[in-house]
C-alpha cells in the first residue's frame, strides 16, 4: 500500500470535518433558538440533550468499530465484506435503539429528576426527552452507516446525507419553537420535533446507500457477536466519558440554572472542537487501518506522527480563534446576564484545553484504526478516576462552581495525552493483517 498523500487525507478528513462539526452546529444552532425562551427552557435542553447523547454516544462502537473492522477488510481488497460489516452494524443499530427507547420511557422520569435535581428543569427536560428519544434508533443507523462508508474511504456522501437531515431540522426548529410562519408555537417540544424529524431523513438516506451495494442482508450473529466483543471495549470507555459528564452536570445544577446553562454552552462549544478536530482522527483510523489491513506497519507509523503534527497545528490555530472571539460568541447563544458571567468564569480554561485536546484526538483516532480499543480503555478509565472525577465532587463540597469542573476536564485530558503518546511511542498498536486480532480485542 502507496503511502497516502496529503491530497488524500485531506479528501477524506475535510469531508469527514463537515460530518463532525454539522451536528453540534446545529446543536449551538438548537441552543441559540430555545434560549430566547428564557434560562428555565435552555437548562431543561442542557439536562435532556445531556441524557440523550449519553445513551447516543455511549453506542458509538457502531461508527467508530465498524470503521475499524471495515478499513481492515478493504486494505486487504474485500470489499464486500467492508460493507457487510455495515449490514450487521445496522441491524444493532436498529435493535439498539428501540431498547433505547423503553427504557427512557420506563426509567426517564427519575434519571432526569437525578441529573437535574428535580423541579422544573427535570420537568422541562422530560418533556423534551420524550419526544427526542424517537430520534435513537435513526441516530443509531446513521451511526452505522458513517462507519463502513468510513472504512472503505467514503466521506463524502455522509456529509450530503448529514446535511440534509440537518437542513430540515435547521429550518423546522425556529417555526415550531416560536410559532413563526403560521404553525403552533410549541416552545422545547418544537425542537425535539425538528430534531426528531431531521434524524428520520439522514438515517433514510444511509439505509438506501447500504441497499444501493447489494451484498448480502441477511442477519449474521457471528458478524454482529464480533462487533459487539470489539464494541465492548469503546463502551466501557464511553462510560468513563458518561460518568464525568453526567457528574459534572448534575453538579453544575446544584449552583443554579444559570450555572448548568452556561456549562451547556461551553460543553457544546467543546463538543463542537473536539469533533471538528476529530476529523483529522477519522482520516487516521480509516487510513491506519487499511494500512495495517495491508500489511503496511510502517506507512501506519508515519501517518500516526504526520497526522498528529498536522491536528496539534490545527488546535493552536482553533485556541487563537476562540481568545479572540471571547467578547462576542457568548453572546449568539443567550442574553441572559448571569448566564454570561458564569460563561466568563470558564473560557479560558476552556480555550487552554484545546492544543492538548489537538494530540490527544489524533492518536486516539490512530489506535482506534489499529483496534487498540483495550487500551484506549483502560486508559480512559484510569484518567477518568484519577483526573475528573475527584475535582468535579470536590467542586460540589468546597463551592468551587464551574471553574472547579472545567479544571478537572483540563486535568484528564492532559492525563490521556500522556497515555496515549507513550502508547504509540511504544508500536505495541502496529498489528497487520484483514481481521482485528482476537488478542488485540480482549487484552
Amino acid at each position: 500500500m502507496a503511502e497516502p498523500s496529503s491530497r488524500r487525507i485531506l479528501g477524506l478528513a475535510v469531508p469527514a470535518l463537515g460530518v463532525l462539526a454539522a451536528e453540534p452546529l446545529y446543536l449551538l444552532f438548537d441552543i441559540a433558538v430555545v434560549g430566547r425562551l428564557g434560562a428555565l427552557p435552555l437548562a431543561g435542553l442542557a439536562v435532556g440533550g445531556l441524557i440523550l447523547a449519553m445513551l447516543s454516544t455511549q453506542l458509538t462502537f457502531l461508527s467508530y468499530g465498524t470503521t475499524a473492522r471495515a478499513s481492515r477488510r478493504h486494505g486487504a481488497g474485500d470489499e464486500r465484506g467492508a460493507v457487510a460489516e455495515g449490514v450487521q452494524a445496522t441491524y444493532l443499530a436498529v435493535g439498539i435503539g428501540l431498547a433505547v427507547v423503553a427504557a427512557v420511557y420506563a426509567v426517564g422520569g427519575p434519571v432526569t429528576s437525578a441529573i437535574a435535581g428535580g423541579g422544573d428543569i427535570a420537568a422541562e427536560a422530560l418533556s423534551w426527552l420524550r419526544i427526542a428519544v424517537f430520534g435513537a434508533p435513526l441516530i443509531l443507523v446513521a451511526m452505522a452507516g458513517n462507519g463502513w462508508m468510513r472504512g472503505v474511504q467514503n466521506t463524502l456522501r455522509p456529509l450530503r446525507f448529514v446535511l440534509a437531515g440537518l437542513g430540515l431540522s435547521a429550518i423546522l426548529c425556529p417555526v415550531l419553537v416560536h410559532g413563526l410562519l403560521g404553525a403552533p408555537r410549541w416552545e422545547l417540544a418544537g425542537s425535539a420535533v425538528a430534531n426528531v424529524a431531521g434524524q428520520t431523513v439522514t438515517a433514510a438516506c444511509f439505509v438506501a446507500a447500504l441497499l444501493r451495494e447489494r451484498v448480502p442482508m441477511r442477519p449474521h450473529a457471528s458478524v454482529m457477536r464480533a462487533q459487539v466483543v470489539l464494541g465492548r471495549d469503546l463502551i466501557l470507555r464511553s462510560l468513563a466519558f458518561q460518568a464525568c459528564f453526567l457528574s459534572a452536570a448534575a453538579v453544575a445544577a446544584r449552583f443554579g440554572a444559570a450555572a448548568v446553562a452556561a456549562h451547556q454552552v461551553v460543553l457544546q462549544l467543546w463538543n463542537l472542537v473536539a469533533l471538528t478536530l476529530d476529523s483529522l482522527a477519522i482520516a487516521a483510523q480509516t487510513l491506519v487501518g487499511a494500512a495495517l489491513g495491508a500489511g503496511n506497519a510502517a506507512t501506519a507509523r508515519e501517518l500516526a506522527g504526520r497526522l498528529t503534527r498536522w491536528s496539534t497545528v490545527f488546535a493552536l490555530a482553533l485556541a487563537g480563534v476562540f481568545v479572540l472571539a471571547r467578547s462576542a460568541v457568548p453572546g449568539l447563544f443567550t442574553d441572559d446576564p448571569a448566564v454570561l458571567d458564569q460563561i466568563g468564569t470558564i473560557w479560558w480554561i476552556f480555550a487552554a484545553m484545546i492544543p492538548v485536546a489537538g494530540v490527544v484526538f489524533a492518536l486516539d483516532g490512530v489506535l482506534l484504526g489499529a483496534g487498540d480499543a483495550a487500551f484506549l480503555r483502560n486508559a480512559t478509565l484510569g484518567c477518568a478516576l484519577v483526573g475528573f472525577l475527584p475535582p468535579i465532587w470536590l467542586s460540589l463540597e468546597y463551592d468551587w462552581g464551574l471553574t472547579g469542573i472545567w479544571a478537572g476536564l483540563t486535568v484528564f485530558m492532559v492525563l490521556r495525552m500522556l497515555a496515549v503518546v507513550w502508547r504509540t511511542a511504544s508500536g505495541h498498536w502496529t498489528v497487520t493483517g484483514a481481521d482485528i486480532p482476537a488478542g488485540r480485542r480482549n487484552e
